[in-house]
């Protein structure tokens, strides 16, 4: 057992990955634990003051130094910094898939199903999840760990699934391309990059704790296995030792994940900057500070990447004291709506500024959650629609761009292939200002829908992502239950981040008073009338209902008096409360693998309960 650190039980079923190197390991990084505490007490404390103080977020001030560091603000925004270099894997970076490398309850060999259409798909990165898309029961996330390891040492077993899985993917690819996308397999497995999401900041683990009880962060659990056990091969094999960062809101909390990475580094005898990262900007905060974040990591820093639903979702949260911003429909929130057109354009300009030695950093587009599953014509509408999205993403600069299904890579690849160049480095675009008017183009809101069918989406989605949760599956795919049976309607894949935004938006609607555009038959809503309680509550019950009457494949039959009541109870919990929940994921996290209603009842009105009393977040694993 590590000073001042114990584990769960689940881990003494692997021993090959928390072996005798990973545990010193996570006695040497433990004290940043407490560092971590810290930030996400100021992260609580800044929102507090924020809706107290009906304040908007602003620039730093350039005089400032960046906490944790000996840099001035306006250094890091005139690039007078060492940037890290991009290592050749990570030049070219067409298309990046996301997914875990596991599924809920599964054998190894099911398991290991998943790292191998990742590394046989295509894809010029895969970027294995430890965060949204990967679920965490039970021992999942160990499980997603394990695989990886697997994979990447290239073992027996993990090659023998691979075998058989690209004889199914070419397969699927004869019907659907009139061709193989697998020439030589084992040559295909050393084609895609490994790359691996760490969970963020604000989580805690559900298998490590500290001693006497409080949470022990999931960030340092996540980055010690994966580097640890995976370093050596990976180098051994020219690759980059890569990870995806997440939830960062401040370049002081990039300073912790600098500081995190550089002990483990020194404390493996790896050269600084050996360890690459890239940056989620997901939340609003980070687009306030971006030059100061790239400043904050180097030299581990890469790239950014700019992604949707989390994103609308901390804005929405970070304004939600202002009773004048309501979001529309969340389909109308594309990335060229407003305030997403403002952010995206200050990630491309920021890694088009070049460091003092004039390297620049990495943009890689957003998430494509198109699937091609369904009727003809449904697929060949989602395909032109995902196709037209990754070249507008190129147009504007994008190294490349996220899939969340392997079937997606040989549809979307093509249009970085025909551009023809390895990634945007040095595209000249205005360099990045600090002006009141910069900082109202984040919150700018445009006229869009507000509708009745466009509550209904949120509520079902909501409901049946909470459901999948509960059930292990983090990544799903989903879509409004009037369209169940109806394959002209693609299902998109989905993951945490889907659930966070649609709650925030119906929490805005109603507490806001929200005005809806459009009148509603069904309802007797007419145009102008307010989003009100008793709408949620009948819409809530409504939808609810038609998921308890979905069909297996749509609702698993197994979650109908189980989880999915669970989740019912969070989303009414958590949009009917006056006092804005922080994250979704906290009310599920706390009835992971609980079935009991009636114990998750008590579960969120004690965690409303504290949260409500002075910002305290129950986040330890209350099972363990």
């Amino acid at each position: 057992m590590a000073k001042g650190i114990e584990f769960r039980s689940t881990t003494e079923a692997y021993p090959d990955l928390f072996t005798p190197a990973v545990r010193t390991a996570l006695e040497v990084l433990s004290p940043l634990n407490a560092d971590r505490r810290a930030v996400m007490a100021a992260r609580i404390a800044r929102r507090h003051g924020r809706i107290t103080g009906h304040q908007r977020i602003s620039f730093l001030s350039p005089e400032a130094m960046i906490p944790r560091t000996s840099i001035r603000v306006q250094d890091a925004r005139d690039g007078a910094f060492d940037g890290g270099e991009i290592p050749r894997d990570l030049e070219r970076q067409w298309i990046q898939g996301t997914g875990p490398a596991t599924k809920p309850r599964a054998s190894v060999k099911s398991g290991l199903r998943n790292a191998a259409y990742a590394l046989l798909s295509g894809a010029d990165g895969w970027m294995f999840d430890g965060e949204d898309a990967l679920g965490q029961v039970q021992a999942m996330a160990l499980d997603n760990q394990r695989n990886l390891k697997l994979a990447i040492a290239g073992d027996p077993l993990f090659l023998d699934v691979a075998k058989d899985v690209a004889d199914e993917m070419n397969a699927w690819a004869g019907g659907f391309f009139g061709r193989p996308i697998i020439a030589h397999w084992r040559e295909q497995l050393r084609f895609t990059t490994k790359i691996f999401r760490c969970r963020g900041l604000h989580l805690d683990d559900r298998h490590v704790r500290e001693m006497g009880g409080a949470g022990f962060s999931a960030s340092i659990v996540d980055l010690v296995l994966y580097v640890v056990n995976n370093h050596e091969r990976l180098r051994a094999e020219g690759s980059s030792v890569a990870l995806y960062l997440p939830k960062i809101q401040t370049a002081e909390e990039a300073a912790l994940w600098n500081d995190m990475l550089t002990a483990l580094e020194h404390h493996l005898g790896l050269a600084a900057g050996t360890i690459k990262a890239y940056v989620l900007v997901e939340q609003i905060e980070a687009s306030f500070q971006l030059m100061e974040i790239r400043a904050a990591l180097s030299p581990h820093f890469v790239g950014f990447n700019t992604g949707r639903w989390d994103y609308i979702n901390s804005v929405s949260d970070a304004l939600s004291w202002d009773p004048a911003f309501v979001n529309p429909n969340i389909d109308a929130i594309t990335m060229t709506y407003g305030y997403m057109r403002t952010y995206e354009d200050r990630v491309r300009r920021a890694v088009n500024t070049p460091d003092r030695n004039g390297r620049f950093a990495l943009w890689q587009g957003g998430m494509e959650t198109n699937i091609p599953v369904g009727t003809p014509e449904g697929v060949a509408a989602g395909m032109k629609r995902a196709v037209a999205g990754a070249e507008r993403e190129q147009r504007e600069g994008a190294s490349g761009k996220w899939v969340a299904h392997w079937k997606m890579v040989h549809i979307v690849r093509p249009v970085w292939e025909k551009a023809g160049e390895a990634n945007q480095l040095g595209r000249a675009f205005p360099r990045l200002t600090y002006t009141g008017q910069d900082a109202d183009g984040l919150a700018l809101l445009e006229p869009a829908p507000r509708t009745v069918r466009g509550a209904r989406d949120l509520l079902s989605v909501a409901l049946q992502y909470g459901n999948a949760f509960g059930q292990g599956f983090q990544a799903a795919a989903l879509k409004p239950a009037d369209f169940f049976g109806d394959d002209n309607i693609l299902y998109l894949m989905e993951d945490m981040a889907t659930g966070e935004i649609r709650l925030s938006i119906l929490w805005e609607w109603l507490h806001k008073g929200a005005a809806l555009t459009e009148g509603d038959a069904e309802t007797g809503v007419r145009a102008r009338d307010t989003f009100s309680m008793a709408l949620f509550e009948r819409l809530l019950e409504e939808e609810y209902a038609k998921l308890r009457s979905a069909r297996d494949r749509d609702v698993h039959d197994d979650s109908k008096d189980t989880t999915l009541p669970i989740a019912r109870a969070i989303v009414k919990a958590y949009v009917t409360d006056p006092v804005k929940t922080p994250w979704y994921v906290d009310l599920l996290n706390l009835n992971l693998d609980n079935d009991d209603l009636g114990a998750a009842k008590e579960r969120i009105a004690r965690y409303i309960e504290a949260f409500r009393r002075d910002g305290t977040r129950l986040t330890e694993n209350v099972d363990f």
